[in-house]
């Protein structure tokens, strides 16, 4: 964490310098930037994003009456515990959660068919493909966390709950709040809003996808699951680790939760009829509870207390945009849907939160640098073409791991085939398979073979390096922040390193480069381009002050030195032999929501100009 560049900091460092005058208007302005409709994971997320850029007027508003007290999800893949770190939370909410280290897999014994065994154990995170965890918190504590980095950013940005969003009309007459919202408030009371964009963030019912004409598309699976967090006494061994349990009587899902007593239980109630109209809904929770002590037999489970339920059908539904443009239309949106708003799907492979919270991460930062004057209203159109496809492959993946949840014992060949599939699987469900391909904001990959584990379109997997100024060694992904900023890491030739130092000098004086190009004249120098540099040799043999001046940029009103952007070898990884890094060194262009934008030589004068100017609008 960075502070004091502004001055003497006594306080919370976490509070983010608001511009003189920043204070909240609880009342709902009549005309805003951005207006965010559902305070759920993906709308919190987009928010605080936006919470960022006090220039950027934008509103959160929720039908809810004040902050959820239980959430219906819970699971948080390290994908999302990545993206916290870019929010500044992911270390708080590490410490209050569980942590998922292994699964283990129950099945009848053949010996009494009628009782279950446990028949293996799987390490959670097989591959090592994140150094963050995966995590079970209650939805309504990453709400909190993130309403809190809205409460801290330089807007002072709080939900506006109480109001009811009724419909909203696109005018396409030239006005600069084209769409207009109607929303009714908690005394009933309806008011109108007038919005530059407008984004659904309303769940599966939403309300903004029916105003501008779409609907989820799919089918129900015809089965229904109980889920209960509970606190109870049991002999079930496994009750702290995450099952799969498979018995004659049906199967469970068993998640521990945070706490170190509460549980959450999938309980399997079996298939419904095609004419059951939601009547398994009404499963009462003694029949949920009965049910489970069926499947764990001969353990018993003796609940003390429910502290949520629900029953839910499996279905897999999907809408064919993310936005307000029709097939075939040429023109910007103005209206986006996130999260359940797009897709739904059960809720056993643990996605529809993490998945949403992903659609709203790459939104946000698009919206920032239409709305701040940086890029052309097109960039907006990425967004659909981007994470629809995302959302297929997560219905594709959840119809097989729901199928595989639902099937009896005896239809397995193998009886370590959940096992096995888990295993195998374990990249999707963490969130680290989405591969972006080419488009206005992702290059091709040309030249990937200079940084080869750094994939084009993937996200950026963070590796550990030593920081030169003081030896610490870090991870060069975590400190990046949800600030709206690219990420250029110069990854520099063997010594002398010639190719980095007129790499560094073109970026600084040239200007046909993106830093001189896009950054303002009234901007520090890293202000839209965070520029760090890590070096083939240890620490100690970096000399700090041979290092170009764009790696020890001016920063604040003092114009202070930022020390934290020169790198060396970590005493334990050589980031060079790992990740495949050409010994002629390489630039690896990082988007702000942590996706490889580019691989590009030291030697390039064009590529990154070329990509540039087809993100940002020439600056005015």
């Amino acid at each position: 964490m960075q502070f004091h560049h502004h001055g003497y900091v006594s306080g919370d460092p976490r509070v983010a310098p608001a511009p003189s005058g920043t204070t909240w208007d609880p009342e709902l302005p009549d005309e805003v930037d951005v207006l965010v409709v559902g305070a759920g994971p993906a709308g919190v997320l987009l928010a605080a994003q936006l919470s960022v850029f006090p220039g950027i007027t934008t509103r959160l508003v929720d039908r809810r009456e004040g902050r959820l007290a239980i959430g219906q999800a819970d699971g948080i893949q390290a994908r999302s515990v990545e993206t916290f770190q870019a929010f500044g939370f992911a270390g708080a909410i590490t410490e209050e959660a569980y942590r998922i280290t292994e699964m283990c897999f129950w099945a009848p014994d053949p010996a009494d068919p009628a009782s279950i065994v446990r028949t293996s154990r799987a390490v959670d995170d097989p591959h090592g493909i994140s150094e963050f965890p995966h995590l079970i918190v209650n939805q309504a504590r990453v709400l909190d966390h993130f309403t809190e980095f809205m409460q801290n950013s330089p807007s002072r940005m709080e939900p506006d709950f109480g109001h009811d969003f009724l419909d909203l009309t696109v005018h396409e007459d030239g006005r600069d709040h084209p769409v207009e919202v109607r929303l009714r408030e908690a005394s009933g009371t309806e008011r109108t809003v007038h919005a530059r964009y407008v984004v659904g963030c309303d769940g599966a019912r939403s309300g903004v996808r029916r105003s501008i004409g779409l609907s989820l598309a799919g089918g129900a699976a015809l089965h229904a699951w109980a889920v209960v967090d509970a606190l109870a006494v049991t002999d079930f061994p496994d009750i702290r680790t995450k099952c799969a349990i498979q018995s004659r009587a049906g199967s469970i899902l068993h998640i521990p939760r945070e706490g170190g007593h509460l549980f959450r239980m999938y309980v399997d109630l079996g298939e419904t009829a095609a004419d059951d109209a939601g009547a398994v809904r009404a499963t009462t929770v003694e029949t949920a509870i009965a049910k489970a002590n069926e499947i764990l037999h001969p353990y018993t489970l003796d609940v003390k207390d429910v502290a949520w339920y629900s029953v839910y059908e499996v279905g897999h539904r999907l809408t064919d945009r993310f936005d307000d443009v029709p097939a075939g239309a040429d023109r910007d949106p103005r209206v986006f849907i996130a999260g359940d708003a797009c897709h739904t799907h059960s809720a056993k492979a643990g996605q529809g939160m993490n998945v949403s919270m992903q659609d709203a991460f790459n939104l946000g930062w698009k919206l920032a640098h239409v709305l701040s004057g940086r890029s052309p209203e097109s960039l907006l159109r990425t967004y659909s073409a981007e994470r629809q496809v995302i959302a297929q492959n997560l219905i594709d993946f959840d119809r097989e791991w729901s199928t595989l949840m639902a099937r009896k014992p005896e239809e397995f060949d193998d009886p370590g085939a959940l096992g096995e599939f888990y295993t195998a699987t374990a990249e999707f469900p963490a969130g680290f398979r989405t591969h972006y391909p080419a488009s206005q904001v992702v290059a091709g990959d040309a030249h990937q073979d200079l940084a080869k584990e750094f994939t084009v379109g993937k996200r950026f997997r963070s590796p550990r390096v030593s920081r030169v100024a003081d030896g610490n060694p870090v991870h060069l992904g975590h400190h990046a922040r949800a600030d709206g900023r690219w990420r250029l890491y110069a990854f520099a030739d063997g010594a002398p390193g010639a190719e980095l130092s007129a790499w560094a000098q073109w970026l600084t004086d040239d200007p046909a480069s993106p830093v001189v190009a896009h950054t303002r004249p009234d901007e520090d120098l890293d202000a839209l381009f965070d520029v760090k540099v890590v070096h083939p040799v240890p620490h100690p043999e970096v000399d700090l002050g041979t290092v170009p001046a764009v790696f020890l940029p001016r920063t604040g009103p003092f114009g202070l030195r930022d020390y934290e952007k020169v790198y060396a070898l970590h005493p334990e990884e050589d980031v060079f032999a790992e990740r495949g890094i050409d010994p002629a060194g390489c630039v690896v262009v990082v988007r702000p929501d942590q996706y490889v934008a580019a691989v590009v030589p030291l030697t390039d004068r064009t590529g990154l100009p070329a990509f540039f100017d087809g993100v940002f609008s020439p600056r005015g």
